[in-house]
């Protein structure tokens, strides 16, 4: 049967309490989300035999989420990615936010929305479960213009796809771009998960955008055919690349431009499988972009490559870049994004058969 349930999870550095939100079908799978963060704790899924285990990488407490600088399993905003020089014009007048990558901000700056508690309601439908998690940010919020609105839900349904839903609503024009920072390992995801070599990704994109060194786009996109940004393989084709995109970057750390861009309705961005534990997912979205990271920079327990981001959303530095798609949102308009994260099998194809 469907289930939900809340349990504590702790206390912030300043004592605010956090609770771990528990989902779970009876197929098998089951989420844990905390209010820490928004951070997707835990997502168990079966393999080839029916064996389940977590397959995001995680962290045992709130102190070491506090300390933690990878984002793990957060949910980042008020604009994921970079910005660069930490500074955007919006209606003639240039908005100054605060740097944490070098002269970039990244990811919402250094106290971003995965350093806040946000705060979460459960619910319980004929063939679902979730949790409404809501944020307000205040006008000036790392240096963000107008009050943001900001409510995330998280959705289980009974063919153990995992839902992400976003909105938001302001009071004054401002730029948005949210998304979920899980990190990948479906072979398993404890501190000795395998590297995601062996994994296999099909990304459905035809270009990706190259960057400078600071992972800010150059300004144009490339098309992935004949290079080993055409994934559709094992991801150890493309880390073993002498491409110089990816040595630069030290792996994958690109946005890749999806097909039919910013959609009504979800659509294809990505099939993950991993041969060896039989586990696969397929990914749904209405985002233009797809940042693809392979985990090149993680602190302990973890190893380098031993998982893969899959974030979908807007283009980096689209507020400083009429060409691409816009992230403004003013009064009177509502922010919404959708990611559904489907069960698949190595085999399965982009249908809308689940």
């Amino acid at each position: 049967m469907l289930s939900i349930a809340r349990h504590p999870f702790g206390t912030t550095p300043d004592g605010t309490p956090v609770h771990r939100w528990v989902l779970e079908v009876p197929c098998g799978v089951r989420s844990e989300i905390l209010t820490y963060g928004g951070i997707l704790h835990r997502h168990r899924i079966p393999d080839r035999d029916g064996v389940p285990d977590d397959v995001v990488l995680s962290l045992p407490s709130v102190e070491e989420y506090a300390q933690d600088t990878a984002y793990l399993g957060a949910l980042v905003g008020r604009y994921a990615n970079r910005i660069a020089d930490a500074r955007f014009p919006l209606d003639g007048v240039v908005h100054h936010i605060e740097p944490n990558e070098g002269a970039n901000t990244l990811h919402g700056g250094p106290d971003g929305f995965h350093r806040r508690v946000w705060s979460g309601t459960g619910f319980r439908e004929a063939h679902r479960v979730g949790v409404v998690l809501r944020l307000h940010s205040p006008h000036g919020d790392m240096g963000f213009p107008g009050n943001l609105d900001v409510e995330v839900t998280y959705t289980l349904d009974a063919f153990g796809t995992l839902t992400v839903t976003y909105r938001a609503t302001t009071d004054r024009p401002t730029v948005v771009n949210l998304t979920q920072h899980a990190y990948w390992n479906l072979s398993g995801a404890g501190p000795t998960a395998a590297p995601i070599s062996g994994h296999e990704l099909t990304v459905n994109a035809d270009a990706f955008l190259p960057v400078a060194a600071d992972g800010i786009p150059l300004g144009f996109a490339e098309p992935t055919a004949g290079s080993p940004f055409a994934l559709a393989g094992p991801l150890g084709d493309a880390l073993r690349s002498t491409h110089p995109q990816i040595t630069g970057a030290g792996g994958l750390d690109h946005c890749f431009v999806l097909q039919g861009g910013r959609a009504a309705a979800v659509r294809p961005a990505a099939h993950l499988s991993d041969p060896a534990s039989g586990r696969a997912l397929q990914v749904w979205t209405t985002e233009p972009g797809l940042q693809v990271y392979t985990a090149n920079h993680l602190g302990k327990p973890f190893s380098p490559q031993s998982a893969v981001c899959l974030e979908t959303q807007n283009f980096p530095d689209a507020p400083n870049r009429a060409d691409h798609p816009t992230p403004i949102l003013r009064p009177g308009d509502e922010y919404h994004s959708t990611t559904e994260h489907r069960i698949a099998t190595r085999e399965t194809t982009f249908t809308d058969e689940r």
